[in-house]
């Protein structure tokens, strides 16, 4: 899966499953500060990242997941191995 691919995907899921405003998601973006993302809705994304992309989200290895790339690229690479 690309790069490209999986900033869609997760685009797709802000906007349509957490309500997020497209305008606000941008790679730079921070996931908590800027898009407004609180811990219940990092329980909904652990749902469908595992939905989406077929593994499990480890909490302590979103410690340094902040921007929205920083996710992208966690995803990349959890998808990717």
């Amino acid at each position: 899966m690309t790069k490209t691919e999986i900033l869609e995907t997760v685009k797709k899921f802000l906007i349509e499953e957490l309500e997020i405003d497209e305008d606000k998601i941008k790679e730079d973006a921070k996931l908590k500060d800027d898009m407004g993302i609180d811990s219940l809705d990092f329980v909904d994304i652990v749902v469908i990242v595992e939905k989406n992309f077929g593994f499990k989200i480890k909490p302590e290895e979103m410690s340094a997941v902040v921007t929205l790339k920083d996710f992208c690229d966690y995803i990349e690479s959890k998808v990717n191995a």
